[in-house]
């Protein structure tokens, strides 16, 4: 064989291959998915061909601008394609009017069946249903999360795989996971996660396509005054944070603080301010209890004035040493 003949036989063969394959899933840039081969019949749909059908797929609920595909076999009268209205209708010949939007493919599917058996036009019909376009779900996810923005969300699914789309919880996350849903007079739901809580007991959180998902920021307590790094400190994980963590956040007490007590300035939810003096010593020796701290709380660690003057005087001596020195030195 000649190497002329052998490349007229690879392109040929290259032609095949790319032109040959039929089934493949497809979304447009539009959000609009086409699906040749995701069909019921019997139950669960299934894929061919070398596209990758996501893997919600079957559990998808139908809506309005989906194009469906059925055939019954043995009957041509009834095979063909059928666009999901506005209403959520599809109108089949003999059949009439059928309500399909919200039901899954196999459920659109058994309707089909049964209408075919209860109005006695066939007495075993062998019904195949085929979503050959779809429109994409999304679920909208922002706050404290990784890649916050629009996801593809085909099916209803647990809040933990929803937040998994958006690359999971930052380090600012707090422990309240807002859900807004998506429909009319959907209530707003409220959820305790954060990444110390057990993924099983928030199993029964189910975020639907068009819903919002907001993931709520840590509060943050600052510590001023007397402290290696004074400034602003997240409250991670369960949302909780004492006088002792918040402390130990900011490398604690500087020599020249007071030992005896500290200060927390608090908000009051209407707004008014409160002083707490805290027993710094006895907390920090166990013998009083430790205090939760709220977000936006002010911690203040105050100088001692013993210690600081006792630091003056200590620099006046140095510098007097100092200066006693030079001058033996240059008498």
């Amino acid at each position: 064989m000649t190497s002329k003949n052998l490349h007229v036989l690879l392109v040929t063969a290259a032609a095949l291959f790319l032109f040959g394959s039929t089934g493949i899933a497809q979304v447009g840039a539009s959000g609009r998915g086409t699906v040749t081969s995701q069909t019921a019949s019997g139950g669960a749909g299934r894929a061919s061909g070398l596209g990758a059908v996501p893997e919600d797929f079957v559990k998808m609920k139908l809506a309005p601008g989906f194009m469906l595909g059925l055939n019954v076999l043995d009957d041509p009268d009834f095979s063909s394609n059928f666009r999901i209205d506005e209403q959520g209708d599809i109108a089949v010949p003999i059949l009439g009017t059928m309500h399909v939007a919200g039901e899954t493919v196999s459920e659109a599917r058994t309707q089909i069946r049964k209408k075919l058996l209860e109005g006695n036009i066939l007495k075993d019909p062998q019904v195949e249903l085929s979503v050959l376009e779809y429109t994409e779900s999304e679920v909208t996810i922002i706050g404290e999360v990784s890649s916050s923005g629009k996801h593809t969300l085909l099916s209803p699914n647990k809040l933990v795989n929803v937040l998994a789309l958006a690359g999971g919880l930052t380090a600012a996350a707090g422990n309240q996971v807002l859900i807004t849903r998506g429909t009319e007079g959907g209530e707003p739901v409220l959820v305790h996660y954060s990444k110390a809580t057990d993924p099983k007991s928030v199993d029964d959180v189910i975020v639907y396509p068009g819903d919002t998902v907001q993931v709520k920021r840590a509060g943050i307590v600052y510590v001023l005054g007397a402290v290696n790094r004074p400034g602003g400190f997240v409250m991670q994980e369960e949302g909780t944070l004492n006088v002792l963590q918040a402390l130990s956040l900011a490398y604690g007490t500087s020599v020249l603080a007071s030992n005896k007590s500290i200060y927390l300035l608090r908000r009051n939810p209407d707004g008014t301010l409160v002083y707490i003096t805290l027993p710094y010593k006895k907390i920090f020796t166990g013998k009083s209890a430790d205090i939760q701290l709220h977000s936006t709380d002010i911690l203040y660690v105050p100088t001692s004035t013993f210690k600081l003057l006792y630091s003056n005087f200590q620099g006046i001596i140095n510098s007097s040493a100092t200066t006693s020195i030079y001058y033996a030195e240059f008498r």
